[in-house]
Parts: structure tokens; sequence; C-alpha cells
């Protein structure tokens, strides 16, 4: 009875998919991600009123995402080598550049997702006074800080080709679009 609780708590929480896939280069600072494309879920989800954080936290831990973190997103390029994140908008909106100084921009506002492999730098560009998101990782994976400095990149081209692919899509579980995308 707690298990079918607990999904019809997350059924309601998503919107359909609506994806969209990029696909980034190496910069030269950035690595990126060879393999695996960035994906934005486009209003996944539905907030709550009261504390869309929560919610976003229960959802993500149900899909075996973990570690989940309350913030917004740093204003300086960076990434993480050794695991792949989660970036969940539950309130406010902002404007991000993905993927390096040769990236895209983006717009992102309450119940957007950007699912950003191992690799992939990410920065705020502007936000909100409200801007909030809760951030995850795939459950087992521990994530380290690079920041595009020419000595980090031979080790980061090495750790990224070693991070495994999360067994669930953080929003839609099993059955979600990221296991399309990324296998």
């Amino acid at each position: 009875m707690v298990k079918e609780t607990s999904r019809k708590r997350t059924d309601q929480l998503v919107n359909p998919p609506d994806v969209t896939a990029h696909r980034l280069v190496d910069d030269g600072a950035i690595p990126n991600n060879p393999r695996l494309p960035l994906l934005i879920y486009h209003r996944a989800l539905r907030l709550p009123d009261e504390e869309p954080e929560s919610a976003i936290e229960h959802l993500l831990s149900t899909n075996h995402w973990g570690g989940s973190w309350r913030n917004g997103i740093y204003p300086y390029h960076h990434y993480h080598s050794t695991a792949h994140e989660v970036l969940a908008v539950c309130r406010g909106s902002a404007r991000v550049q993905l993927g390096g100084e040769k990236g895209i921009m983006q717009k992102i506002n309450a119940g957007d997702v950007i699912v950003i492999p191992a690799g992939v730098g990410h920065k705020n560009l502007g936000a909100s006074s409200d801007f909030l998101i809760v951030g995850a990782y795939p459950k087992g994976q521990d994530w380290d800080m690079c920041y595009g400095k020419r000595t980090e990149h031979p080790k980061a081209e090495h750790n990224i080709a070693r991070v495994p692919l999360p067994v669930a899509d953080p929003v839609y579980g099993a059955d979600g679009p990221l296991l399309d995308y990324w296998r």
C-alpha cells in the first residue's frame, strides 16, 4: 500500500515528456560528453504550491537519484567528471549556459528539468530573485568539481568515459526518455 501511494504521489507531479536533446562537443576547456546528450525536459513537473522542493526530492529519490540539495546554479562554468546530474527548477527562472563558452543558452522556468551527463558544463547567467532548484545524482555516483582548466582535461576525459548510466530516468523512472536517449 505504501509503494502504491508513493507512485500515485509522484505520478501526479509529472507531465508527459517534452524533451530537447543537445549534443555538445568539447570546446577545449569544457569536455562535455562525447556520447551522451544533455536533455532538457520542458514543463516536466506540475509543482504543488506548498513545498515543491520536498515533492521533487521525493520524486528523484523514488527514481534512484540521491544526494539531493537545494540551491541555485553557480555563476561560473563548472562540470562534474565523475557523476551525471539532474537540476529540477522548483521556483523562479534563470538563463543558463550549457556546454561552456561555445555552448547553448537556455531559459529555464519552474517545472523544467535539465539532465546533465558527466562532463557537460553549466553556468547561471542570471536568475529571478526566487530561483531555486533541487539537484541530485544517480545513486552510487559521487560528484567532483571541475572548472574547465586545461590541467583537468586529461583526467576528466578518463573519468567521464567511466561514469555508468543511471538505472532510471530521474523524473519518469524505469520507462523514461533518458534511457532511450542515453542507450
